[in-house]
């Protein structure tokens, strides 16, 4: 095998890769990053069993070949090279000759028969969604991922077809996450009764619909894996979380009777200022509603007390409601500076948040009893 390739080229798409090896994996196979090159494509895969990538780059290849090489090592190596043609060539003592200018390395490699066989690819059911579609949903949903390893069918966003809509769900037990993302093409018989992406495979999703944010990708699903597909150039393959989502439509309230208009910077930045004496275990406050005003406070025995007076548009009862700051953070971390609307019964059934300019959102998150 002998190829040249832009060591920049090389650099990036190793790095994309490199998040998919898990470092800890009792088989060492799965430390190593695959390399194949045919045509005038060379291919990077790389796998943990659970989410594999794949990238195909252009390159000059004079001799076909595969082999598998340390993910790690071969990426602190292109780290540290100038931005020049690498030349690599395999010899037949398994030693992969690396040359960069006057920068030679010669390393170890192993053969590519123990490395796992890998489908990229499913044809049937196939639809497409816009990469800022794919970041949205990511974006306005992903907080709420719960990162309890016991309740693995919460590790992930739940992806279901209804009424024409993709909705995208997260929950953790404190909160909800939804999104509806109505313009998409095609779609796909898993997605009746719904899907659930883990974490680690919105992470690599995420980082699709950062490298072509002005593109669309192409999704299909089977029974056990998400296949994504963009450019056909990075490809994706994820396996799903193999449980059933919990019903979260009994976690949203059918009407409200309260609700309240606030800017969304004031509220989030007051927050921000009074969870700092909060207690550090519960990140306890307290929402304290009246009459065209609210008052956030907190008390910590140890640090003193703070609060802090805003305006808001509310002509309902008086009603005190205590919150975990950080949940009640990132939920408004999520939403775009404008106004947002609290809906909610009373102190102890569930908020919901909206943002005025979102109308396909909606975030709910459990009191706090303080």
């Amino acid at each position: 095998m002998k190829l040249t390739i832009q060591s920049q080229i090389l650099r990036d798409a190793i790095n994309k890769v490199l998040s998919v090896v898990d470092k800890k994996n009792s088989r060492p196979i799965l430390t190593n990053c695959l390399i194949k090159s045919q045509g005038q494509k060379l291919e990077l895969i790389a796998t943990d069993l659970e989410v594999s990538a794949k990238i195909l780059l252009n390159a000059q290849i004079e001799q076909e070949g595969s082999f598998c090489i340390n993910s790690k090592n071969i990426a602190d190596i292109l780290r540290e090279l100038p931005n020049d043609d690498v030349i690599m060539s395999v010899d037949n003592n398994n030693l992969l000759n690396l040359t960069c200018k006057n920068i030679n390395y010669s390393l170890l490699v192993t053969s590519t028969e123990e490395f796992p066989q890998l489908s990229f690819q499913n044809s049937s059911s196939e639809f497409r969604l816009k990469t800022k579609q794919i970041a949205q949903i990511i974006n306005k949903t992903s907080h709420a991922i719960s990162t309890d390893e016991t309740r693995l069918y919460l590790n992930g966003i739940y992806l279901q077809m209804t009424d024409s809509k993709l909705r995208a769900v997260a929950i953790d037990g404190h909160r909800l996450a939804l999104l509806d993302t109505h313009e998409f093409i095609g779609e796909n018989k898993f997605l009746v009764d719904g899907v659930i992406v883990p974490r680690k495979g919105i992470s690599e999703l995420k980082k699709i619909a950062d490298t072509y944010p002005e593109d669309d990708v192409s999704i299909s699903l089977d029974d056990s894996f998400m296949f994504v597909n963009a450019r056909n150039e990075y490809y994706l393959s994820i396996r799903l979380i193999a449980r059933e989502y919990p019903k979260y439509q009994t976690v949203i309230p059918s009407k409200t009777t309260n609700r309240f208009h606030i800017d969304r910077n004031a509220i989030l930045n007051a927050v921000k200022r009074i969870k700092i004496l909060s207690n550090e275990k519960t990140n306890g406050v307290k929402l304290n509603i009246q009459k065209n005003e609210i008052v956030i406070s907190t008390n910590h025995p140890a640090l003193g007390q703070a609060t802090e007076t805003l305006p808001i548009t509310y002509d309902g009862k008086a009603t005190e409601i205590g919150f975990n700051a950080k949940y009640l953070i990132e939920s408004l971390s999520v939403l775009n500076e404008t106004d947002v609307t609290f809906e909610f019964n009373n102190e102890l059934s569930p908020v919901v948040i909206k943002a005025d300019d979102l109308p396909e959102f909606l975030g709910i998150i459990m009191p706090l009893k303080l």
